[in-house]
């Protein structure tokens, strides 16, 4: 996974005479030879690229997750077989739900958020956010707030 740091730190590497650099690395290898062999088309196409590096590392990420066949949540699309999988039925009992969960988190770095359980268990918000409180109050999570949207993130220690 590309990191947007990288990228911007690539994209100074401009200063330099080596523009388009951040772009070879985000897989925009053709334009990435035009800005190289153009100075960052004299300098503008650089700058505004200044401010299109976030979306480029996302959909760069995003490529390189639907090739290994994971959604841009993180949650696996494909079985074993190769065939796209959907989750129909809820886990039937908490223990059930709880070791899904976990699944889910494993997949995500070891994060995750209700919503991202919901889509992972398909059992209800209320399932899965008195699961994750279950988890909470016996130790095996933690909560904080994703620090760019707020959204309440569990966090499990063992992953």
């Amino acid at each position: 996974m590309n990191s947007i740091k990288y990228s911007y730190l690539l994209w100074g590497v401009g200063i330099l005479g080596l523009n388009g650099c951040h772009r070879l690395y985000n897989g925009k290898i053709l334009t990435g030879l035009v800005w190289l062999f153009t100075y960052g088309l004299f300098g503008v196409g650089q700058l505004i690229d200044l401010f299109l590096i976030p979306s480029m590392v996302e959909e760069h990420n995003d490529k390189v997750k639907a090739k290994l066949g994971i959604s841009s949540q993180g949650v696996p699309l494909h079985n074993s077989n190769g065939a796209i999988t959907m989750k129909t039925s809820a886990p039937q009992n908490r223990q059930q739900l709880m070791v899904a969960l976990l699944k889910a988190a494993s997949f995500k770095g070891g994060k995750l958020s209700v919503t991202q359980g919901v889509m992972a268990t398909g059992a209800t918000f209320a399932e899965v956010e008195e699961a994750m409180k279950e988890m909470l109050r016996t130790g095996y999570v933690s909560v904080d707030n994703h620090p760019e949207t707020g959204i309440v993130i569990y966090d499990f220690h063992e992953l």
